[in-house]
């Protein structure tokens, strides 16, 4: 194991350490590093084109990364395909959602189940208790959805895996505001829980202020910002993300 690995601490989820990244001779992020702790949000932020979505993709397998180590719950991990990521534990909502337009609401959630075993191909009832509007809408195609209702459709999925890592990569982007504020709920929920950790990418900044335990803020594909919340002041959080 490395000492990575060994040292870091057991409320720790996930531990980046160095990550880089390229697409083709492009280098995107250059030695990011990042945590993120069960029954925290660790919030990531910055200006659009710094490098937030790339870092998900990395950390979820969608983007093989360059280099840099990755630690999921005390495993070091080799650079994995997203199925193998998301059977361990990582579950990404991504930008843009990417809901299944022509299943039924039931049918997108249980695309999930391919990270199950057999045995726990089941919806259970606490994902109707976050989100009742679909349950209302199980037969109703996915296409056919709101914006607002698609992402929660999204984080549903998502959750039917049983995440250790929840990914959550813009969720407010389009969404009307008495949806984000559902969503803001669930997230807290989730958050309390204490079973998971929570890695949210928003643009949003008091919506992520609110949410955050600990911030990392990243500047060409660097970090420039990071720590718990009660470490810098707002004003500096929210320059740093202006930048």
């Amino acid at each position: 194991m490395s000492t990575l690995a060994a040292e870091a601490p057991t409320k720790t989820m996930l531990e980046i350490e160095g990550l880089t990244l390229h697409y083709g001779h492009s280098q995107i992020l250059n030695g990011v590093d990042l945590k993120a702790a069960k029954g925290e949000v660790t919030c990531v932020m910055g200006t659009n084109g710094v490098g937030k979505t790339s870092l998900m993709k990395a950390i979820t397998g969608a983007h093989p990364r360059s280099g840099g180590r990755m630690v999921l719950d005390g495993e070091e991990l080799p650079v994995l395909p997203s199925h193998i990521l998301a059977q361990k534990g990582v579950a990404y909502v991504p930008q843009g959602r990417e809901i299944f337009p022509l299943l039924t609401v039931r049918e997108n959630m249980e695309t999930a189940f391919a990270c199950l075993p057999k045995s726990d191909h089941v919806i259970p009832d606490h994902i109707y208790e976050l989100f009742p509007i679909l349950k209302e809408f199980l037969h109703r195609r996915g296409g056919d959805l709101s914006g607002g209702q698609q992402q929660q459709l999204a984080i549903a999925r998502a959750l039917i895996t049983r995440p250790k890592l929840l990914i959550l990569d813009e969720p407010t982007e389009g969404i009307q505001p008495n949806i984000i504020q559902q969503i803001g709920r669930v997230i807290e929920l989730l958050r309390d829980q204490g079973e998971m950790a929570i890695v949210l990418v928003e643009q949003y900044f008091d919506f992520a202020y609110t949410l955050a335990d600990r911030f990392t803020v990243l500047r060409r594909g660097s970090v420039m910002l990071e720590g718990r919340k009660g470490d810098h002041a707002r004003e500096t959080i929210l320059a740093g993300v202006s930048v």
